[in-house]
């Protein structure tokens, strides 16, 4: 069969389109949703940097990152999964992967971890800490701390006093610290900044979960009441809190702990550089106290999870490993402040070595709250429900532990 040039023009044409057509759908764009929740502008920058930083290297995907205000992260996580609305990776607790896998939301990541070039670099132990119940892996590690006792420096010194190595100290020192508007230049000081909004199961546990587990069994014990208790009445009973205590959050007590209203305040490394910029050596840090011989603490994660909904799962992963490799993790722990999962960038955290030295003396007693679905709910509302319950007196000590008992009791 001859073809006359005009035949031959349309058939080039008609493959060149083809080709074209065929290019743009192998590399069209992928685009993946991650949600994350940063504090501050500058924390936002710095993960706008390792964006632009992955796109440059994968030309074919986007990262759509959409900063979530913590106080709402995981009502609005969990909705999406229930609306099928879910993000394509999202950050994760420890505290919220049974329920996610109970919902069938989570995606198992063991083929792309054992295939990693970036396993070798996690740091011992964390895949192990971060596995299912059922024995996957949906979680990638991308940073941890545990909380410890800041107080301030300056404060104690006023005051001629030590940092509290026992509950009976740390009461003691809380008493002290507390000092009326009178004799403040007409500003009241408060020992401890209660945080008895959500989060403030990071603040208890330590005064509490160090006389009995969290369960359906250990947390109606006496002792573990009376520690509730213990812990109830520094703001009922001793007044060492500020009055605004059952509704503070993260927010609220570091404000308050920079301004001096209060001398001592609960959290991790992630505060340190910040309350530093602001106190510079007004500031320091221990582990938290003993109460009757006992020390428990929380240790505190977080991961990216792939969501099952994601059409775009490998790119996702991609974006998943980046974060939680070398120099990318070691930029990212320089937003939150935590510490690097990596080996390689384990020298670089950037924290003053009193905060480190906190984490490092911290880590024999740390541990994270319990692997069951039931812990996800426990945190988002059953324990700031009855603690704030507690606290304002419409429930006793043996009522709060009681219903947080029925909330973990076998159904």
């Amino acid at each position: 069969m001859r073809f006359t040039s005009t035949r031959r023009l349309l058939l080039a044409s008609s493959i060149t389109m083809a080709l074209t057509l065929g290019s743009g759908m192998a590399h069209a764009q992928q685009n993946v949703v991650f949600w994350y929740h940063f504090d501050n502008p500058e924390q936002t920058k710095i993960m706008d940097g390792l964006v632009k930083d992955f796109e440059a290297k994968n030309s074919g995907i986007t990262i759509n990152a959409q900063n979530v205000p913590w106080n709402s992260y995981y009502d609005k996580l969990f909705t999406s999964v229930i609306g099928g609305k879910a993000p394509d990776v999202a950050m994760v607790k420890l505290a919220q992967q049974p329920q996610l896998v109970e919902m069938d939301a989570l995606e198992p990541i063991d083929r792309q971890i054992n295939s990693w070039a970036g396993k070798a670099d996690v740091a011992n132990n964390l895949f192990e800490i971060n596995k299912a119940t059922n024995g996957k892996q949906y979680y990638l590690p991308l940073q941890y701390v545990v909380v410890y006792l800041y107080y301030r420096a300056d404060l104690f010194a006023k005051a001629k006093l030590t940092p509290p190595e026992t509950c009976e100290q740390f009461l003691d020192a809380a008493k002290k610290l507390t000092v009326p508007a009178s004799a403040n230049n007409g500003t009241p000081q408060y020992g401890f900044g209660m945080r008895g909004g959500k989060g403030g199961q990071d603040n208890w546990g330590p005064f509490v979960l160090s006389q009995g587990a969290l369960n359906g069994t250990d947390i109606t014990k006496p002792k573990v009441i009376a520690a509730n208790s213990w812990y109830v009445d520094l703001f009922r009973t001793h007044k060492v809190s500020p009055p605004s205590a059952p509704n503070d959050g993260f927010n609220e007590i570091i404000s308050s702990f920079k301004s001096g209203q209060t001398a001592m305040m609960m959290h991790h490394l992630g505060s340190a550089n910040s309350l530093v910029a602001t106190l510079g050596d007004k500031v320091s840090a221990v582990p938290v106290p003993a109460c009757g011989g006992q020390r428990w603490t929380y240790f505190g994660d977080e991961s990216t999870a792939l969501f099952k909904t994601s059409k775009v799962k490998d790119a996702a992963w991609k974006w998943m490993a980046f974060l939680s490799e070398g120099e990318n993790n070691a930029k990212f722990v320089q937003a939150t402040g935590q510490m690097t999962i990596t080996k390689s960038a384990a020298g670089k955290v950037q924290a003053p070595q009193r905060f480190i030295a906190a984490t490092a003396n911290s880590l024999p007693f740390a541990k994270p709250l319990p692997a069951v679905p039931e812990t996800a709910d426990f945190v988002s509302t059953v324990w700031p429900t009855n603690m704030q319950r507690a606290m304002t007196g419409e429930i006793t000590s043996a009522q709060m532990m009681g219903a947080i008992a029925k909330h973990f009791a076998p159904r």
